[in-house]
């Protein structure tokens, strides 16, 4: 089976994170049982310095470079994967997509409406690349933003009501989707590095949903068990972020 990560910042991760996806490697290559690759036409991390996504150096130098690739960039949002995904899918073939996007989309790009219409495009180029393509789509987690900024934090509950609603018009038995759940108590102080991004304990909760939502309903590998606990993200409280 073939995995693509698809999302922004929070997925591709910064020059010595671990990223989530490193964590979702992990799980998968313990528990999933069976043949597994991770698929899709970058590497790369985001070079904060250089402020390109340039960067290779992960904070485990063990980590696989085939085990490195993923669909995900620093700004991207729904609406810049729309386009690319068709081609992405078509190259790499992946079976199983787990997408986290929607915050940069909210924070700059589109209202809640607007967004949910780009995922039902995304789905559509998905299917037309991958007929029997499955999906599994995290809501937006509201970042430090949403505390001050109330019409922000709306609409994050506005898109994750259409988001849910679009897994359910869309999902077919020949094309499933599911929707992981947000982390409960997910806290921004201990779970982000910096009031949007996610620390080592933040990696393990994102992961932990997409495979709790993937054994859950599809059977796939176990429930989460985090593995490793060091992220070398810096400690500090949360900024503005997005």
């Amino acid at each position: 089976m073939r995995f693509m990560f698809v999302g922004d910042s929070m997925t591709i991760g910064r020059a010595g994170d671990f990223t989530w996806r490193y964590r979702m490697w992990q799980h998968l290559s313990a528990h999933f049982g069976g043949p597994h690759e991770i698929v899709g036409p970058r590497s790369e991390v985001y070079d904060t310095s250089a402020d390109a996504p340039t960067s290779h150096v992960y904070a485990d130098p063990g980590f696989p470079a085939d085990a490195r690739r993923h669909l995900a960039g620093w700004g991207e949002g729904w609406q810049h994967m729309v386009p690319l995904i068709g081609d992405a899918a078509r190259a790499h073939r992946p079976d199983v997509l787990l997408v986290s996007l929607g915050l940069i989309d909210l924070g700059f790009y589109t209202d809640a409406d607007q967004t949910a219409a780009n995922v039902r495009r995304f789905v559509d180029e998905a299917r037309a690349a991958r007929p029997r393509i499955r999906m599994v789509l995290l809501p937006v987690i509201p970042n430090v933003r949403a505390d001050t900024d109330a019409p922000f934090a709306a609409q994050v509950i506005r898109f994750n009501e259409l988001l849910a609603k679009a897994v359910a018009d869309l999902s077919t038995d020949a094309s499933p989707l599911l929707l992981a759940a947000r982390p409960q108590d997910y806290d921004l102080r201990h779970d982000t590095y910096d009031g949007t991004h996610p620390s080592a304990s933040g990696e393990h909760r994102l992961a932990g949903e997409f495979a709790a939502v993937m054994h859950q309903a599809w059977g796939i590998g176990a429930p989460y068990t985090p593995t490793g606990a060091s992220s070398g993200a810096p400690s500090g409280p949360p900024s503005e972020g997005l």
